[in-house]
């Protein structure tokens, strides 16, 4: 397991450049991640470069409408991830 394991990273630009390279080692190091942009061929070739269980939404972050419902997309189709306690001595 990686550094990353148990964690959810969302990348905004995701698709392609910097983005798709932040993706692509953040899921080696065992982050579930989820991929945004504009366009959706590119969205898609990039999905295939990630693990099966990455997932990439079409969207446009400066419309709140698209955030909505790329959130409740990304909360339908991710696994629930269990919960932690902080840990205290309290």
């Amino acid at each position: 397991m990686g550094r990353l394991a148990d964690k959810n990273i969302l990348i905004a630009g995701g698709n392609s450049g910097i983005g798709l390279a932040a993706a692509q080692e953040f899921e080696r190091e065992g982050a579930r991640v989820a991929i945004c942009g504009l366009n959706e061929r590119t969205l898609q070739a990039a999905k295939e470069t990630l693990g099966a269980g990455s997932l990439a939404v079409r969207a446009d972050v400066s419309n709140l409408t698209d955030l909505d419902t790329m959130f409740a997309t990304i909360k339908r189709k991710k696994p629930a991830q269990r919960r932690r306690r902080p840990f205290s001595n309290w």
